[in-house]
């Protein structure tokens, strides 16, 4: 149960990091042109593809605490995503 939730979870997270990279805000292209120096184009989607296979092979192995520790880094992002595109930062 614990994989399921950090595979859906992980296509929530990469919809929202896509949304926000496309978005054109300007802390976001600020980011973009560092992150770009530093790790490539798609740098930012490796990052996160770690993060989420990461927390798959751990839920595989049956930590449900990694589980529980992904779902808030998503809320975090859900989060973050919101803010940003609805222009509150």
């Amino acid at each position: 149960m614990a994989l399921l939730l950090c595979f859906l979870l992980g296509i929530a997270n990469f919809a929202m990091h896509k949304a926000v990279v496309e978005s054109r805000h300007p802390f976001v292209e600020d980011s973009k042109l560092y992150f770009g120096r530093h790790f490539g184009k798609y740098g930012s989607y490796a990052l996160e593809f770690a993060i989420l296979a990461g927390a798959m092979i751990f839920a595989e192995a049956g930590s449900t605490l990694v589980a529980i520790f992904y779902a808030i880094y998503a809320g975090m992002n859900a989060l973050s995503t919101w803010l940003l595109l609805s222009g509150r930062i």
